[in-house]
């Protein structure tokens, strides 16, 4: 059994948000205990898988470790008794992809997938790039100042997605305060009450939240069922499985999942890809001067920064990985961090290299449940780059960067930085 020091500090919102005290968790479990159960207080047991490799295995047999019979994320036992309680035994307060198993993760993301493959992706490209330039004028107009993780690095993958999803931009605001709730519920600044919650508080929060974009997305429903259009709410809303509409809160929970990780994991990536640049005059100057480096940059910064920092399986009989029996209904964390940071697969995996190759990061998963929107993501940061890149002369902190206090989906929310531009 891992420390309970080390338990705590792996779901430990503020551990995220220092940063330090996780990688150095980390990486002493991957060391000296790579494949260990923790119990930290207040959660039920779970194996923590912190190698590179055993995560792959895992994530490979999705018929031995499901997504869907306990929680996805790791979860207090207080909230998931009283989640159990309000979803009439179920642990999941919305059912999208992370949290279905075939066959009906196989079905609902396949009404989906052709829209985010990269040879669809291409018609998509010319708008995507007008996009970003209405963001990079927009921190030129800044006069060399700006905060952009806030100001700029949130609100340009929320505009793409929600183009693609078809929300009106009038509704962009909303969709983000929403998402920064829902991902942010540990977090004071980004929670809807504005201040530090217990578990009991942050899951009343959560629902609050869930309903509000539930209620946002009856309506859209609505809409495009009177009125399809060619976006991806349209094919929510007139899907069909075997030959019947959608289940009303799975489709509900596909918006959702769309709408938020859609933007939130992409904008943690950009910012810290930004915050990099700001601290490695180096870096920027060769990426500068070789615009060729930019998709080796990319994958970087979504290794470095790691956005989504867990998901959980559950296994469906009993198992042996690494050598370790593991029970049948035993939960385990996929440690993505830790994982990108293995260093029997990554030279030197503290330093950030903007032309690391080859970079067999895990930060979008593996196997069946794989990022669906991972090419756009990728289109979208190149794309930004390339835009923003030719046009910045130099750049530097002007401040403390802050990650956000969460230990699912976590990044900077502050990137304060000076900079001039062309």
């Amino acid at each position: 059994m891992i420390s309970q020091d080390i338990a705590n500090t792996i779901v430990d919102p503020k551990a995220y948000a220092a940063q330090t005290p996780v990688d150095e968790a980390f990486s002493y479990l991957r060391k000296e205990a790579p494949f260990a159960q923790a119990q930290p207080e207040g959660y039920d047991p779970f194996w923590v898988v912190t190698k590179h490799a055993d995560i792959l295995e895992v994530e490979r047999q999705n018929e031995l470790f499901h997504n869907g019979d306990r929680a996805a994320t790791v979860t207090p036992v207080v909230v998931d008794r009283r989640v159990r309680e309000i979803m009439g035994g179920s642990p999941h307060l919305v059912r999208s992809l992370v949290q279905m198993d075939n066959p009906d993760h196989m079905n609902y993301r396949r009404l989906t997938q052709g829209w985010f493959l990269p040879q669809n992706l291409k018609k998509l490209e010319s708008r995507i790039r007008d996009i970003a330039r209405v963001f990079v004028d927009r921190m030129a107009e800044m006069g060399g100042e700006c905060d952009f993780a806030r100001d700029i690095g949130l609100y340009y993958p929320l505009h793409v997605i929600m183009e693609v999803l078809g929300v009106p931009e009038a509704d962009e605001p909303r969709m983000l305060k929403l998402t920064q709730e829902l991902f942010g519920s540990n977090d004071p600044d980004l929670n809807r009450r504005g201040e530090k919650l217990d578990f009991e508080a942050g899951l009343a929060a959560m629902q609050e939240t869930i309903g509000d974009f539930i209620t946002y997305f009856n309506g859209i429903t609505e809409d495009r069922r009177r009125c399809p259009r060619e976006d991806v709410a349209s094919v929510i809303a007139n899907g069909q499985i075997d030959g019947q509409p959608l289940d009303h809160f799975a489709a509900m929970s596909y918006y959702i999942i769309v709408a938020t990780a859609g933007h939130d994991t992409t904008s943690h990536t950009t910012a810290g890809g930004l915050r990099v640049l700001a601290e490695q005059p180096d870096a920027f100057k060769r990426l500068k001067a070789d615009p060729s480096l930019i998709p080796f940059f990319v994958e970087e910064t979504i290794r470095w920064v790691t956005p989504v920092k867990h998901f959980m399986r559950t296994a469906t009989a009993d198992a042996e990985v690494r050598g370790q029996k593991i029970a049948k209904g035993d939960w385990l964390m996929l440690a993505y961090p830790s994982g990108n940071r293995d260093e029997e697969v990554f030279e030197d995996p503290f330093t950030f290299k903007i032309d690391r190759t080859p970079n067999k990061h895990v930060a979008l998963g593996y196997g069946a449940h794989v990022c669906i929107g991972q090419h756009l993501a990728r289109l979208e940061m190149r794309i930004f780059w390339e835009e923003l890149l030719s046009r910045l002369d130099s750049i530097e902190l002007n401040g403390t960067p802050l990650l956000s206090e969460a230990n699912f989906v976590c990044g900077p929310k502050s990137v304060p930085v000076r900079y001039k531009m062309q």
